[in-house]
């Protein structure tokens, strides 16, 4: 307690040099700084990773069974009905996949056609992202197909004038060589229904379609390429991936959410864990004021020291008194930088005045900043302040605790 009101005097009192008294105010707001860069850019990072989350998981199921090897497998009516009636599912779909060739006009692309039934809307969130027309791939007339903005726009799809097919193009299946080229190849045609827009790995690449024209096109009415399944809130993934997986055998993969875009989780992780270690180090060099200020207030003090040590004091009281002197600077300039730091994220939530490039015209789906803060966030700061502190303020306490007496 002595040695704590000593260093609350010694940070607040004025000093005999003036230098000293800016040095010590300059470390203070340094470390005010960088805690709030620490908030505000690991809050914008929450906020992008969410964001990413969100546009992922609207196309990603939380579920998937797929072939252990193979693009498709044989439907399964029999575990199909097992794992459909398990408490922890809420929908099942089934889906099949294929590279193909598309025409529209005069124009082609090539994609993935995406064959899915008529549960895959239970299943994902893929029709809130239509941005013109509507998630409709089949009526009782006519196929049609729901197409990615980054395919539809440069093949000029037009959804309104309903009058030029969608041409999707396949090898046909067991045709090696034919005397006519036609006769090697499939084309149905679909009527484009709805764009959708979600993220640029799926507008460049998907077509969607129903499940029964994608088995006509490919020539196979009994293979899948997966099943998508939808938990019910508050289910565990790993212990329904457990359960799904006893039921399919060893001859399919069932893949949580996570693990369907293991390696974009991982650079996400990784990436903020980098971010974090650079702000550290950034911090790490401001908290060099510290010891500066320090240094000279060691130097300053030398007479108290030799008048504490003449009444008794030991030098660990010492070396305690300007530690403290040193982590109570940092940790208020850490605290105003943290309100700081909130302050500005809750005002960004609110009201979105830093805009990203480009503002409203930009392409991407948002045209500010997202932020979200975690309570986690404070913590790490806090940690990291706290280290650093302890770090730079170690040196300068131990050398006073060695002070000699010196009365002048």
């Amino acid at each position: 307690m002595l040695a704590f009101r000593i260093a609350l005097r010694y940070l607040f009192s004025k000093k005999s040099t003036n230098a000293i008294n800016i040095i010590s105010w300059v470390s203070m707001l340094g470390m005010a700084v960088g805690a709030m860069a620490l908030i505000v850019v690991l809050s914008v990072f929450n906020g992008f990773e969410g964001l990413v989350l969100s546009l992922y998981n609207s196309f990603y199921p939380d579920i998937e069974i797929i072939a252990a090897k193979g693009k498709t497998f044989e439907q399964n009516p029999e575990w199909y009905q097992k794992v459909v009636h398990l408490h922890s599912v809420q929908a099942v779909s089934q889906t099949l996949e294929e590279n193909v060739y598309l025409e529209y006009g005069d124009q082609a692309a090539l994609g993935t056609v995406k064959g899915v039934d008529a549960h895959y809307n239970d299943v994902t969130t893929v029709k809130d992202y239509v941005r013109q027309g509507r998630f409709l791939l089949r009526d009782s007339a006519m196929n049609y197909a729901v197409i990615g903005a980054n395919l539809a726009i440069p093949m000029n799809v037009n959804i309104e004038r309903g009058l030029e097919p969608l041409r999707l193009t396949v090898p046909r299946k067991g045709v090696k060589s034919a005397f006519i080229p036609e006769d090697a190849f499939i084309t149905l045609q679909a009527m484009p229904s709805g764009i959708f827009s979600i993220q640029q790995e799926f507008d460049s690449k998907y077509v969607f379609v129903s499940l029964a024209f994608a088995k006509e096109l490919l020539g196979d009415e009994n293979r899948i390429s997966a099943y998508e399944i939808k938990l019910n809130p508050g289910t565990d993934p790993k212990d329904a991936q457990q359960q799904i997986a006893a039921l399919t055998g060893k001859d399919f993969q069932v893949k949580t959410r996570i693990e369907q875009k293991a390696e974009m989780y991982r650079v996400m992780l990784i990436e903020r864990w980098v971010t974090t270690a650079i702000l550290g180090f950034i911090i790490l060099i401001i908290s060099f004021n510290i010891i500066g200020s320090l240094t000279m207030l060691v130097l300053e003090k030398s007479r108290d020291i030799s008048i504490l040590k003449a009444m008794g004091a030991d030098s660990r009281l010492i070396s305690r008194i300007y530690l403290l002197n040193g982590l109570l600077a940092s940790l208020f300039g850490a605290a105003v930088g943290l309100l700081l730091g909130y302050g500005i994220c809750l005002l960004q939530m609110k009201f979105h005045f830093l805009k990203l490039s480009g503002g409203g015209g930009s392409s991407f789906v948002i045209d500010y900043y997202p932020v979200s803060l975690q309570w986690a966030d404070p913590l790490v700061a806090a940690s990291i302040i706290l280290l650093v502190s302890l770090l730079a303020a170690y040196f300068p306490s131990r050398k006073a605790g060695q002070s000699e007496m010196n009365f002048k």
